[in-house]
């Protein structure tokens, strides 16, 4: 929702978790940071669309793989349900304290917050087909966040039209286009289908319009969500901020702690489905995932 350009990244980077190709450059590689994008399919938003024309799942890995290995490099996930899977050359261990970092660019006024999942490879076919365990943060159990939210979208008929949706709670609504952003279609091309479904947990919407500003505002969450200009979480620094997370903090579907020792996958999923005017969609973007307490000894 935030508006920035976003800028083609030039690195190359290691295969993905389902490809063979690999991209050889002279450029030093920062083994901390994740080196594959296994899945990337965002829910529809301004942003898609906008930079390149990507057909297929393969191609939209490749194309956020680029934007992760550069330093301005940003993937956006649309509105609730856009996912990003990625992996790492290594295990993350789980240390009780915080474990990753994932890179966003949440203003004071302005978070978007990204619902974090991880995932051990426990089959051991290197491919994120096993159990997700999302990471708690401060809603986690309240009454206004919903767990197995799903919302589906259908593909427009016409160019410049909105998305539709409906959820699995009996409601129903558009995702809207803004005038920033023209190209013909806000839903991914390469969703090759009618409609498609998103689920995951559903966090309550904070946005407002402050009359006396002027302005749509999207507050903070207090801790454990991507993007989101947290005070405990937050690592404001150089370039894009990042968010801490622990794996300690994982839980299975019925709450109880998942207890995992080290993860493979990680995967970051838009949990508002909202919109603020001519800012547009609630949608979490993404800049990087690392390993906090990576040692290359």
């Amino acid at each position: 929702m935030k508006r920035f350009a976003f800028l083609l990244g030039l690195l190359a980077i290691a295969p993905s978790c389902n490809r063979d190709d690999v991209i050889v450059t002279d450029q030093p590689t920062d083994r901390a940071a994740c080196n594959r994008v296994c899945e990337y399919l965002p829910a529809p938003g301004q942003f898609i669309n906008e930079t390149r024309t990507l057909r297929t799942m393969d191609e939209a890995c490749r194309w956020a793989e680029e934007q992760l290995a550069s330093p301005y490099g940003c993937v956006s996930l649309g509105s609730f349900g856009g996912c990003i899977v990625v992996g790492f050359d290594h295990r993350v261990a789980c240390t009780g304290g915080y474990d990753l970092a994932v890179g966003g660019n949440p203003l004071a006024s302005s978070s978007e917050p990204g619902i974090v999942w991880v995932m051990q490879d426990k089959n051991g076919n290197g491919l994120p087909d096993d159990t997700w365990y999302e990471l708690k943060g401060s809603e986690y159990g309240k009454n206004g966040t919903w767990q197995d939210y799903a919302v589906t979208y259908y593909h427009p008929e016409d160019d410049g039209a909105a998305v539709r949706w409906e959820d699995n709670r009996g409601q129903s609504g558009t995702i809207d286009r803004v005038k920033y952003h023209l190209q013909p279609s806000y839903y991914p091309a390469w969703a090759d289908a009618a409609s498609y479904t998103l689920r995951g947990t559903r966090l309550e919407a904070r946005n407002y319009f402050d009359e006396q500003k002027g302005e749509w505002v999207n507050p903070p969450y207090e801790w454990g969500y991507a993007d989101n200009f947290s005070s405990i979480d937050r690592l404001a620094g150089e370039g894009p901020d990042a968010n801490r997370f622990r794996i300690a903090d994982a839980v299975r579907a019925d709450g109880t702690p998942a207890g995992l020792a080290y993860i493979d996958f990680v995967k970051i999923q838009t949990g508002v489905l909202a919109q603020s005017g001519d800012l547009g969609e609630t949608s979490t973007e993404v800049f990087s995932v690392r390993d906090l307490n990576f040692n290359a000894e």
